[in-house]
């Protein structure tokens, strides 16, 4: 049957994940059992939903009524854009930091609040711009989220930990220029560097560096990042070590931190974050970064794009590159889904 709008329900990994248990706000009931819908936010608490039971199908059938906007504002627009690429850029020449992602974050009054579920959104996401991290959370009153992430934050089988930092976007792979590569290997260190935290020493490799991925309407650099964790290393432990992704802040990661707070003028929220699972008794996760994600709150959907800025950057090119990240899930965006069941 069809999911009523009002309960709570995620999709993830292909499953539909259907009466609610429990929420947490604690990362430490990951490591006690059960398996989790994960939503960890940029900025706020993590949301942690245990599901009692998960089952495999597909988005339709957690797809009520989406009836999306066509008219969007932004948190920055282009000159205040450009004007905080220049303020990183100051930055960068002082010393400061390395490379910082700024963002802005786009939003619309959802022309009828009534179709504005966010499994119908999702719905729409998978047929029109399909992503490997693709990621629905719906409870109501707490998160409701979908996302077509193409980026790995984190993967877990066992004791083997792997993060996915994509760096480098454009239309085609001619797009990508030697800036976009020196990005990705500065984050691919950074990342070394977080599993390093909590991984065995000596056990973190870089298995693949600089491939090239295409994705609908574009082209990434993604890089993979692999370790072993030590014995006894928790969720609280894993995610203080790696949270948030490299990939959406910068280099150095604290530095960066504090460059995006001066320059960003909106929050976050779920944006830059990361969604996913958690199976506690099998020992394994699926995290992606909250990145191509809309979240609806108050009557209203956002969604976040933006650029990473190094002293190479051109501020008008960084605009279009958020442009570019925006274009595509904006129009799918725009569309209606009906609540119907079945592909």
């Amino acid at each position: 049957m069809t999911l009523a709008a009002a309960e709570p329900v995620a999709h993830l990994g292909g499953q539909v994940a259907r009466n609610l248990v429990e929420v947490s706000h604690d990362p430490r009931v990951l490591d006690h059992g059960g398996r989790w819908a994960v939503a960890v936010p940029y900025d706020g608490p993590p949301v942690l939903a245990r599901f009692a039971d998960w089952q495999v199908g597909p988005p339709e059938v957690v797809a009520g009524s989406w009836q999306g906007p066509t008219t969007w504002t932004t948190s920055l627009d282009r000159s205040a854009y450009m004007a905080a690429v220049e303020v990183i850029r100051e930055r960068i020449a002082a010393g400061g930091v390395y490379q910082a992602n700024v963002c802005r974050v786009l939003s619309a009054r959802l022309p009828d609040p009534a179709r504005g579920d966010v499994g119908g959104l999702h719905a729409l996401l998978r047929r029109g711009n399909p992503a490997p991290h693709a990621a629905m959370i719906r409870i109501p009153g707490v998160i409701e989220v979908a996302s077509a992430s193409p980026e790995l934050f984190l993967d877990r089988v066992g004791d083997v930990v792997e993060t996915g930092p994509i760096k480098g976007t454009g239309r085609t792979v001619s797009d990508l220029l030697p800036k976009d590569r020196a990005e990705n290997v500065m984050i691919v260190d950074l990342m070394r560097n977080d599993l390093s935290r909590v991984c065995r020493t000596g056990s973190v490799t870089v298995p693949a560096l600089l491939t090239e991925e295409e994705h609908p309407g574009l082209v990434h650099l993604v890089s993979r990042v692999r370790g072993v964790l030590r014995d006894g290393t928790t969720w609280p432990q894993i995610l203080e070590a790696t949270f948030p992704p490299g990939s959406v802040t910068g280099a150095p990661k604290l530095a960066a931190i504090a460059c995006i707070d001066e320059v960003e003028t909106a929050s976050r929220g779920v944006y830059c974050g990361a969604l996913g699972w958690v199976d506690a008794d099998a020992g394994t996760a699926s995290l992606g970064v909250a990145i191509r994600t809309f979240w609806v709150e108050a009557g209203h959907v956002r969604f976040g794009t933006g650029a990473g800025i190094t002293w190479s950057s051109d501020p008008e090119a960084e605009w279009r590159e958020t442009e570019l990240k925006a274009e595509r899930l904006i129009a799918v965006a725009a569309g209606s889904w009906e609540g119907r069941m079945g592909p």
